[in-house]
């Protein structure tokens, strides 16, 4: 089984944004922009799923079926993702806002 990583994602582990971005207070956005990049990233397959599939309602552009399969299925994953990454972050919030100090 081969599991592609979000290509925002990727380039962020590579150049180690992830790490640095928790521990340099001195740049802003680090971690915004990246999930900016992130949400771009899963808009874009959405719009692409949407494209595919009106091109193979209206017979505009020849596409077949499995096609406009894996665009549906490639843009529902990334929204799942998305979606669980936040619920994280939630519950992390939430977490931290009931601690007592």
């Amino acid at each position: 089984m081969n599991i592609s990583i979000n290509p925002a994602v990727q380039q962020a582990l590579e150049q180690g944004q992830l790490g640095t971005a928790t521990q340099s207070a001195g740049k802003k956005g680090d971690f915004a922009e990246m999930l900016m990049d992130v949400m771009k990233e899963v808009n874009n397959s959405q719009n692409k799923a949407s494209e595919i599939q009106t091109d193979f309602m209206t017979g505009r552009r020849p596409v077949e079926v499995h096609d406009v399969m894996i665009a549906m299925e490639k843009a529902s994953t990334s929204m799942q993702l998305t979606l669980a990454v936040r619920n994280k972050l939630l519950e992390a919030y939430q977490e931290l806002s009931r601690m007592q100090i």
